[in-house]
C-alpha cells in the first residue's frame, strides 16, 4: 500500500547545504573566527550570502563534464576572491583563505535534521543528491553524524542540478524508478526539476536558510507532494 494515496516511496534523495546544513550560520561564524576580529564594520551575513550567491553564478555558466570537472571546491574559493576587495578582506593570507573556504565542508545541520533522518532510516534508504564535491559531502556527513545510506553528488553525473542527467543518474544507483523515490530540499526549482522526471516531491522550509534577515520562499506548493517545516515533520508525514 501507498503512504496516503501516493506511489510506493522506496528512497528519499536530499539536497545538502541549505536543506539538511545551516551554511549561513557556519559560515558566518567561521569568517568571524578567522578574521580575528581585523574586521569588525564587516556585514558578515551580507558577505556569506554574497558569496552563496557568487557560487551559484559559477553554477549557473559552468559547462561541465565528466572529462573536464571543476571542483565546486575551487568554485567556492574563487567567488572568495572575488568578494575580498568589495568587503575590504583583503589582509586575509592565502592560507586564512583556503581555511574559510574549507568552512563549507565543516556545515552544522539544522536542529531537526539528525533525529529526522534517524526516524526516516528505518523505513526508507536515505541517500544525498548534492551539487558539493563528494568528499565535502562525506567530510560535512562524518563531521555531523549524518547518516546517509549513500552519497550522490553532481561530480557523479558530469552536471549540476537541476540538470535531468543528475536526478537520472541517482535513480539508475538506486535501481529504482523515479516514482518510488523522492526528492527533499529546500530549494522549488531542484525538487520542480525531479518532478518533471516523475519523481516524488518534499518542499521542506528553511526560514533562516539565508539568516534572520534573509528573503526565502517558504510558501507551501499544493504542486508537491509534501510541504514540511523539518525533517521531523516530514517523517511524521511518511509514517515514521
Amino acid at each position: 500500500m501507498t503512504h496516503g494515496g501516493r506511489r510506493a516511496l522506496k528512497a528519499l534523495l536530499f539536497d545538502v547545504q541549505g536543506s539538511a546544513t545551516d551554511f549561513h550560520s557556519t559560515l558566518c561564524c567561521e569568517a568571524q573566527r578567522i578574521s580575528a576580529g581585523r574586521h569588525p564594520g564587516v556585514d558578515w551575513a551580507a558577505f556569506v550570502n554574497a558569496w552563496r550567491a557568487a557560487y551559484f553564478n559559477a553554477v549557473d555558466s559552468a559547462r561541465p563534464s565528466r572529462e573536464k570537472w571543476v571542483s565546486v571546491h575551487s568554485m567556492y574559493r574563487a567567488a572568495l576572491r572575488s568578494l575580498l576587495d568589495q568587503y575590504g578582506l583583503t589582509d586575509l593570507s592565502g592560507a586564512e583563505q583556503e581555511e574559510l573556504t574549507f568552512a563549507w565542508q565543516r556545515l552544522a545541520p539544522w536542529p531537526d535534521v539528525v533525529p529526522g533522518l534517524t526516524r526516516l532510516q528505518k523505513k526508507y534508504t536515505l541517500a544525498t543528491l548534492s551539487n558539493a564535491d563528494v568528499s565535502a559531502v562525506v567530510n560535512i556527513s562524518k563531521r555531523a553524524g549524518l547518516p546517509w545510506d549513500a552519497v550522490f553528488c553532481a561530480e557523479m553525473a558530469g552536471v549540476f542540478k537541476p540538470e535531468p542527467a543528475i536526478y537520472h543518474m541517482a535513480a539508475q544507483y538506486l535501481a529504482l524508478p523515479p516514482g518510488e523515490i523522492m526528492m527533499v530540499a529546500s530549494h522549488k526549482y531542484d525538487i520542480r526539476a525531479a518532478a518533471a522526471l516523475g519523481f516524488q516531491t518534499a518542499f521542506v522550509i528553511r526560514p533562516l536558510e539565508l539568516g534572520p534577515n534573509g528573503a526565502v520562499d517558504v510558501d507551501y506548493d499544493e504542486r508537491f507532494d509534501i510541504n514540511a517545516t523539518d525533517f521531523l515533520d516530514l517523517a511524521e508525514q511518511l509514517g515514521c
